[in-house]
């Protein structure tokens, strides 16, 4: 059996994705998935066993300029790749227009959201079978869901394994130190973490006898990790790696301490133990989802007088808030 996944962003939602390829492996021994997915993440689909194939899509890239898209023929290839095959299953695992109307040229049967589960409810009118999935749960329950009722296939009761392939990451990069990692990049301003915060959680890491590291994908994200690097000896920050030197960097930390970011998603995949922490946004239906996950909500944290942090609403989410957490993964990982 072969089933195309489209699924196409961002980092997380395509991370969520993948314990449902699990449970789709399990119930049905001979599947191969086939996976569309936006060029920046192509990497993240061929870290599980099941998936043969991937073709890359560039909607951000291309939607800033149509026509040189298609007369750069870059257009015609992804449709030759995508209608390469005739598949068993097509399932839209996204839920939006734009991943509609991909799903519905690929050839054979396709599969999504019903109008009252999809983000976008009029991607639903272009599916063949349109799926309800509750909208109260986890966004990996949902899609393991979606996959189980298009497939025909039991759900499991247990709950979702990502099986990432680790043999394909770059694990050579840190040797014979204990590390912890700060996930401290995301794209909206207000889920930053103060500067000043991750300074001195860096102090009380030292303090530990831990070495800390940390990755950065942009020059704004390097100069904040340099600046976080100035307030301990023991930090090191990364050179830009790829989503695979990243991945091994945090498979092999003993935690890590992250934003609401697609990176603390990963490093939940890989079942990192880890501490996110989480501002605006709320982690009950798309949160780092796996086993020694620590989610901390500024709603949690006692309410005191204090001065405002930049970002305000991280103010009362303080390293000394934070650091039992941490101490306590470190601890369980020692043990």
């Amino acid at each position: 059996m072969r089933v195309l996944i489209v699924k196409t962003t961002s980092m997380g939602d395509v991370i969520h994705t993948l314990p449902a390829l699990t449970d789709a492996a399990a119930a049905i021994p001979d599947i191969q998935f086939d996976w569309v997915v936006e060029e920046g993440f192509a990497e993240i689909p061929r870290w599980h066993p099941a998936v043969d194939k991937v073709i890359p899509v560039a909607v951000r890239r291309w939607r800033k300029s149509i026509l040189n898209t298609v007369r750069s023929g870059e257009w015609h290839r992804f449709r030759k790749d995508l209608k390469a095959r005739k598949y068993d299953a097509v399932i839209d695992a996204q839920g939006l227009l734009k991943s509609a109307l991909i799903t519905r040229m690929a050839k054979g049967p396709n599969f999504g959201l019903d109008k009252n589960s999809a983000r976008e409810p009029v991607a639903a009118k272009l599916y063949d079978f349109p799926k309800t999935v509750n909208w109260e749960q986890h966004a990996v329950e949902r899609v393991r869901q979606l996959f189980a009722k298009s497939l025909n296939y039991p759900l499991p009761e247990q709950p979702g394994q990502f099986l990432l392939d680790q043999s394909r990451f770059d694990d050579d990069l840190i040797k014979n130190k204990s590390y912890v990692v700060f996930i401290h990049g995301t794209t909206w301003p207000t889920k930053h973490w103060p500067e000043t915060y991750w300074c001195q959680l860096a102090q009380k890491v030292q303090a530990a006898g831990m070495h800390i590291v940390i990755p950065w994908g942009s020059e704004k994200e390097k100069e904040r990790a340099n600046c976080i690097a100035k307030s301990s000896d023991h930090i090191e920050v990364l050179p830009r790696l790829g989503l695979g030197g990243i991945a091994g960097v945090i498979a092999n930390a003993k935690a890590a301490v992250a934003v609401d970011t697609g990176l603390g998603h990963l490093t939940a995949a890989l079942e990192t133990p880890a501490v996110s922490l989480y501002g605006p946004t709320r982690p009950e239906r798309v949160g780092a989802y796996g086993s020694a996950q620590i989610h901390l909500t500024v709603d949690q944290c006692p309410k005191s007088q204090l001065p405002k942090a930049d970002p305000e609403i991280f103010t009362p989410m303080t390293p000394d808030y934070v650091w039992p957490y941490l101490e306590k993964l470190l601890q369980e990982e020692a043990s």
